[in-house]
């Protein structure tokens, strides 16, 4: 195998199973030899799965195998390397160590006209930026994806509208926040991906209780529901946030099973209960009525 036959590693990722995920990278590896290009690329993508398994010692030990070798060319691999290094730091609640490797990973894409990377940089800065910072940082990403010649680059816009969706819902910029949600909806929708286009609506409709149009959100979400209920699906956040707009609504009778439902679903959710205790507790209450 040559490096002309690289498989595309973004599209074997699965995110949900990053154990997976390196074993099929770890068996890509024995066909190349140490000095091609795809073998340090793939160690990158190693070290990613391992910071994604909490492995963080060992997905740092991975990126310095990579180091040693990259020498002082600027090349993609390096790109790689950098934003593996900064999302490993990040992943371990390190944002200040991964900020100078997600700068440099986005100095060096934009130098050799990698936009996919180029773009990735931005985003993971955006993520650990400020929220004003972050926005502008986010509007930047999607400026470059918007108007780059690299399709890889432009089907990043779907997420990137998503997290600037949020950076204007933190700073309270409600109607700008409910413009974008309908453009990651709309854009969703174009590219034919339902539960991306399903996360957009959830979006939509929380800013649009955001925005005190809470008969609107209302509406949107029970007709998300019942397209869950339709393919014998149900969603732990849908059920919440209908909950949330009939206790706005003043119908606490008619939230209480909703947020059981929610609390239900959601109590095995392992990272939602260790980073929003205080949302899961405050579900458990209403759940109980």
């Amino acid at each position: 195998m040559s490096s002309q036959n690289l498989p595309d590693f973004d599209a074997l990722w699965d995110y949900s199973h990053p154990d997976q995920t390196e074993t099929k990278f770890r068996e890509i590896l024995l066909h190349f030899p140490e000095d091609d290009p795809a073998f340090l690329e793939l160690l990158t993508q190693i070290a990613r799965a391992q910071g994604l398994q909490y492995k963080f010692e060992h997905a740092h030990q991975t990126l310095d195998q990579v180091e040693r070798r990259l020498g002082e060319v600027a090349w993609r691999p390096r790109i790689r390397y950098l934003l593996e290094r900064g999302r490993v730091f990040n992943s371990a609640d390190q944002p200040a160590r991964a900020r100078p490797f997600f700068e440099q990973a986005l100095d060096l894409a934009k130098q050799l006209h990698e936009d996919f990377y180029a773009v990735d940089a931005l985003h993971m800065l955006a993520i650990i930026a400020p929220a004003d910072r972050g926005l502008t940082l986010n509007l930047q990403a999607i400026q470059l994806a918007e108007s780059s010649l690299e399709a890889r680059a432009r089907n990043w816009l779907g997420s990137l509208y998503n997290n600037t969706g949020w950076a204007y819902h933190a700073l309270a910029e409600y109607a700008s926040a409910l413009e974008t949600f309908e453009k990651a909806e709309a854009w969703q929708r174009s590219q034919g991906r339902l539960p991306e286009t399903r996360v957009a609506v959830w979006c939509v409709a929380r800013t649009l209780r955001s925005l005190n149009r809470v008969e609107e959100a209302l509406s949107r979400l029970m007709t998300l529901q019942a397209e869950f209920e339709s393919a014998g699906e149900s969603d732990g956040h849908v059920f919440e946030e209908i909950g949330e707009c009939l206790l706005c609504l003043n119908r606490p009778q008619e939230a209480h099973p909703h947020f059981s439902k929610a609390y239900e679903i959601l109590i095995q959710d392992a990272w939602l209960v260790e980073q929003e205790p205080d949302r899961i507790a405050r579900l458990k209450s209403l759940s109980e009525g």
